[in-house]
């Protein structure tokens, strides 16, 4: 399908459908408070950097499954997954791929550092729970360290809670023999809140390979805690817990094209177990802050394979992966006046990967692998916060870090907005980042290379900001530009730097209107130029991207939702072109009584035939009936 034929019809169907149901506002009222930018509670109105968010009233609104489903709808991130749920896909941030985006769970890195490059399985990341996710974009390094070339993604579930005890239930089953359910606890009095969560999914699946019959079904079961606690007026305490526990199938990626696995050995097993504890201590009215913590991320990945090759000879692949991190962080900050905040801080992080492989590739003989290697990364930094003029705030920033294997490294970054009387606001920032070698990189028997180097990077965005219609309506233009340089390629047998520079840059568009209180309407449009060191374009962006989205309130009790995404000029490996396509969701809900909730809800509602990687599915239509209920 082709947006130039079929494609139009389902563009206009698509906006038909979103034009016919207004929605129940949702627009956030003022002040917008985010965490990310400045690594402390800031005014969205107040930072330069570019950051979007996706709030628990936007959860569950949509009722979706995974972190993914949501990330996916944000201006500037594309996904693209090989087959249903649990298929180790890929996600990319203004063009990047996902090893250059950090992503903090509740705080906690919970990057695999086992991988070939070090980066998240978002696949694994259930939506139960889920309180707020925000997106930060740009090169981060000098809060954030190593990987956050492209940005940060912070997953947190500790939001506020209403004083009391409260339980949270909810269900749903439907198309796929996919099932869910989770519980949650929100407790809080006036020192005190925690949020306890567990969760579990389960789907029979489709057939990942396009040209397969066989379904890959994926399972996990999630838990989560969070808590804080203060003790007095100047010093509180806080942790959190994460298990993850998922086994995915998938099929037969040595053949091609990729075909299903003949045995039903494929599976991709995965358990992460990760923790964060620390106090803050608030001396001085508030106006001097210091928190320490140290967390600790563990994971246990195992895959087993086992399938025919091109020539249909026998192949086999078991890998076993043990990995750990610990961090010490300590973050602090000084408000010396209203108008001029310094901030700082020092963390230490140690990563350990543990492999050992099996490996059958006819005609050669069994190979063997195991490694056990580790590194460690210090950093201090800096920043400062200053308003010389009303409405006008600036940041400027510094960071050191020194690695145990390749020496030292600094980055800075600078932001600026400046908001005018009439609702117009200027925002911009500039910085860079650096990416450290994996360990797989520098270290693995077969491939590793110990005189890497980290990459590079350099970014920069602006954009304007633009309120109206008595702040009912919020409007955004920005322009973005990434490069990346001292890139770390696979070539031949090995991992090498190779010369060049990979550059992403485009222009990302969004409106949000809340018409009354029973309707809200969004859209949102990307615009990603994405480029290899060779210049060649980066597979699985999208060069256009389009998001629409729509709900509705029609009577007191009920609410009806939709969302479009419609991405158009996308190519794959060999500069493969993939089909245009057009995604329609929707939800009707109906409040039962004040603690209950039913719904139903479908997945591409036009029923599109569509790949994002190259010869594996996509689910097509699907229908989901569920409950959701608070006591």
């Amino acid at each position: 399908m082709h947006i130039s034929n079929l494609g139009t019809a389902c563009a206009v169907s698509a906006l038909a459908v979103l034009a016919s149901l207004p929605a129940h506002a949702q627009f956030t009222e003022l002040p917008q408070i985010v965490v990310t930018p400045n690594r402390a509670p800031t005014d969205a109105t107040r930072t330069g950097s570019r950051v979007e968010t996706v709030s628990r009233e936007e959860i569950e609104e949509k009722s979706q499954p995974l972190v993914i489903d949501y990330l996916g709808r944000l201006p500037g991130i594309s996904i693209s997954t090989p087959g249903g749920p649990g298929g180790e896909g890929s996600l990319s941030v203004r063009g990047a791929p996902r090893r250059y985006v950090k992503t903090l769970y509740n705080g906690i890195d919970i990057s695999d550092p086992t991988s070939p490059q070090v980066q998240t399985s978002y696949q694994y990341l259930l939506s139960s729970g889920i309180d707020t996710i925000e997106v930060l974009k740009g090169s981060q390094s000098t809060l954030y360290g190593s990987d956050a070339i492209a940005g940060v993604i912070s997953l947190s579930t500790l939001g506020d809670i209403d004083p009391g005890v409260t339980h949270l239930l909810h269900g749903e089953g439907g198309s796929f023999g996919t099932a869910r359910g989770a519980y949650g606890l929100r407790a809080a009095n006036e020192d005190a809140k925690a949020a306890i969560n567990i969760a579990g999914f389960r789907t029979d699946g489709i057939s990942a390979a396009a040209s397969g019959t066989e379904r890959d079904g994926y399972e996990n079961v999630t838990f989560d805690a969070a808590g804080e606690y203060r003790l007095n007026d100047a010093v509180s305490v806080f942790g959190s817990l994460l298990y993850i526990d998922a086994t995915a199938e998938y099929d037969e990626d040595f053949a091609s094209p990729p075909a299903d696995d003949p045995f039903g050995i494929n599976r991709n097993l995965s358990k992460q177990l990760a923790g964060r504890a620390g106090f803050n201590v608030d001396l001085l009215d508030g106006r001097l802050k210091n928190q320490f913590s140290v967390q600790a991320f563990d994971l246990d990945r195992r895959i087993r394979s086992a399938g025919l090759n091109t020539t249909n000879d026998r192949t086999s692949f078991d890998g076993d992966y043990l990995g750990n991190r610990v961090k010490l962080d300590w973050n602090g900050s000084f408000a010396a006046t209203d108008l001029f905040t310094i901030q700082y801080g020092a963390d230490y992080e140690r990563q350990e990967a543990k492999t050992a492989t099996v490996s059958v590739f006819p005609p050669f003989p069994d190979s063997i692998g195991s490694s056990n290697e580790r590194s460690s990364l210090t950093g201090v930094w800096s920043q400062i916060i200053a308003e010389p003029v009303a409405g006008f705030v600036l940041t400027g920033g510094l960071r050191h870090d020194k690695h145990s294997e390749f020496g030292s490294y600094t980055t800075y970054r600078a932001t600026g907005s400046y908001a005018f009387d009439t609702g117009t606001r200027i925002h911009s920032s500039v910085g860079t980042g650096f990416r450290s070698p994996s360990l797989f990189e520098l270290y693995d028997p077969f491939s590793g290379n110990d005189t890497l180097q980290p990459e590079e990077s350099f970014s920069f965005d602006i954009g304007v900001e633009q309120r109206f219609l008595d702040d009912r309506a919020l409007a955004d233009v920005t322009l973005f530009h990434l490069d990346i340089d001292n890139l770390i390629d696979f070539v031949g047998f090995g991992y090498v730097q190779t010369p060049g520079r990979s550059r992403q840059q485009g222009v990302e568009a969004s409106v949000l209107y809340d018409v009354n209180e029973w309707l809200a309407l969004g859209a949102a449009y990307t615009y990603t130029s994405t480029r290899d060191a060779n210049g060649n374009r980066n597979v699985r962006v999208p060069r256009h991207e389009i998001g629409l989205s729509a709900a509705y309130r029609p009577a007191e009790k009920w609410t009806i939702s939709a969302d479009a995404k419609i991405a158009v000029d996308t190519v794959d490996s060999g500069a493969f072109k993939l089909d245009d396509y057009v995604l329609v969701n929707a939800k009707v809900a109906y409040q039962a009584t004040k603690s209950t909730e039913f719904y139903v809800r479908a997945e591409n509602l036009l029923n599109q035939d569509y790949q994002t990687v190259r010869g594996y599915n996509t689910p097509g239509l699907a229908a989901f009936a569920g409950f959701k209920s608070r006591f």
